[in-house]
């Protein structure tokens, strides 16, 4: 009974069968290559909470979707064409959204092939361990919450070179100034710095005395994560 639930409906005589234990057995093995895949690209690196998780999960929908291709060069020619499609979408997303067409496609494509069993076990499996890392704040660490993003106004006359570097150090572990753009008719100044604070209590104080600099012009400091434009 239970193999025939994980059978195609288009399966032959001829056709070799997927087992549940080999199937459940790859798709572990994907996961912790993706957990093992995460860990690493946290050490030492800015990161985004919603990238962490994508490159987590993503090595069980590539291997699911291979499993179900192999040997199949029509499906292959196919599958490839519609995941490409992905990356060139008119509205640019989230690791976290493009991770779920991903997901989303891997399960299409094996309803298509008729494996209608395989296909609602992949999908509760990947909701479950997406759902899992969500709640253990996989790729929230405490460090990532001190990564801001600091856009700050300054007027044509004052050299910014090292004018904020005193402030910095005392306030900040690490920092780099990432771009400089000049803004109202070229009277002002916009400078983008990509830092760590040393503690979430400083961001206050930090932006008063940037104030005391800057002449009271407009200062934004936000979590490097609203950044949209992930992937």
């Amino acid at each position: 009974m239970l193999d025939a639930l994980f059978q195609g409906l288009f399966d032959s005589s001829t056709t070799a069968v997927i087992s549940v234990t080999d199937f459940l057995l790859c798709v572990g093995c994907s996961l912790v290559i993706g957990l093992l895949l995460a860990g690493a690209y946290l050490y030492r690196s800015r990161y985004t909470r919603s990238f962490v998780v994508t490159l987590a999960i993503l090595p069980a929908v590539v291997c699911v979707v291979i499993m179900m291709v192999n040997g199949n060069v029509g499906a292959g020619v196919a599958v490839a064409g519609t995941f490409s499609l992905v990356r060139f979408r008119s509205v640019p997303g989230t690791a976290k959204e493009i991770g779920a067409l991903f997901l989303a496609m891997g399960a299409g494509l094996m309803t298509g092939m008729g494996y209608l069993g395989f296909a609602l076990l992949f999908t509760l499996i990947l909701c479950g361990v997406t759902m899992l890392y969500t709640r253990l704040s996989l790729g929230l660490g405490k460090r990532s919450a001190l990564n801001k993003t600091l856009h700050i106004t300054i007027p044509e006359d004052l050299d910014y070179t090292g004018v904020f570097e005193e402030l910095f150090a005392q306030y900040a572990t690490s920092w780099e100034l990432v771009r400089v753009k000049t803004t109202n008719m070229g009277s002002l100044f916009r400078l983008t710095y990509d830092l760590t604070l040393r503690s979430p209590d400083v961001e206050k104080e930090l932006i008063d005395r940037l104030r005391c600099r800057n002449g009271n012009l407009e200062i934004t400091i936000s979590r490097q994560e609203t950044v949209v434009t992930e992937l």
